[in-house]
């Protein structure tokens, strides 16, 4: 059976976004392939954290990942930060990475583009350490967005100079990227990719009350016209077309199989849920 790889950083809160993008082909994909899923922690470092706060965004985390369907009887879920070799492994990886390689990365030239003597090393490093995480476990095909596919090509590229130089070590990974749905753009401003952080006007966070999600559907941007269309043109309206159909995309497995996850899924919450009230002193 090949092998999955994917995760996620423990910082702000996961959005819709987060959910049609990614969680919910982890849940699709356990089933199919050897799956690891990964909470990231190391490279939610790449900025100042708070040691307590991030624990406990870790821990949440996980929950999120249960509750969307992961199902540790099927899956490994592990945070990153509890197996040193991905540590490890990047310094490796950086001595075999050349500086242009990581300048070129779209997400470190933005941010140097706005403070170019600001930017942190973890910063221009944090892709060595995505390769680190994927290689480590002979990795057959990684779910990523299309942000991240960068990311990935600088992974296979590692992959293959290392087996040049030093023999066939890594097995080469192959990206996973759902036709729709693998970037859900920003109520309020469609060009740009919903966040996970900011004020969260144009994003839909998987813990926001149904109030709320109301109130920020119909706050968002919409663009002109009466016909409701995909169109590159017109990127509101296709956005929310996107949103559309990856929320009513059927779920493969059988109405039978579904129940049964979630009711698994309500059994392993409930202990989670009264474990966190004894924690934080609620009934």
């Amino acid at each position: 059976m090949k092998r999955i790889f994917s995760g996620a950083q423990p910082t702000g809160n996961f959005h819709i976004g987060n959910y049609l993008g990614a969680l919910r082909n982890w849940v699709e994909l356990q089933h199919e392939y050897e799956s690891l899923f990964c909470i990231v922690n190391l490279h939610a470092i790449t900025l100042p954290q708070d040691p307590k706060g991030l624990t406990a965004k870790t821990r949440d985390l996980a929950r999120v990942y249960l509750a969307a369907g992961i199902d540790p009887k099927v899956s490994i879920v592990f945070v990153q930060s509890d197996v040193p070799e991905h540590a490890e492994l990047a310094w490796i990886l950086n001595c075999v990475t050349r500086i242009s390689e990581l300048e070129r990365m779209t997400q470190f030239k933005e941010k140097a583009a706005k403070q170019r003597e600001g930017v942190g090393a973890g910063i221009l490093n944090y892709p060595v350490l995505m390769a680190a995480d994927i290689l480590l476990y002979q990795t057959d095909l990684v779910p990523v967005g299309h942000d991240q596919k960068q990311h990935l090509e600088l992974t296979r590229d590692l992959a293959e100079r290392f087996n040049r130089d030093y023999g066939e070590t890594f097995r080469v990974p192959d990206p996973f990227i759902p036709k729709v749905g693998a970037k859900i753009q920003s109520l309020s401003e469609p060009t740009k990719k919903m966040s996970k952080s900011g004020n969260g006007v144009g994003s839909i966070f998987l813990l926001d009350d149904a109030d709320t999600v109301r109130r920020k559907f119909k706050r968002a941007v919409t663009d002109s016209g009466t016909e409701i269309r995909f169109d590159e043109q017109r990127p509101a309206i296709t956005t929310h077309a996107r949103r559309r159909a990856r929320a009513r995309a059927r779920d493969r497995a059988p109405h039978a199989r579904r129940r049964e996850v979630a009711a698994r899924t309500r059994r392993r919450a409930l202990p989670l849920r009264r474990r966190r009230s004894a924690t934080y002193g609620r009934s």
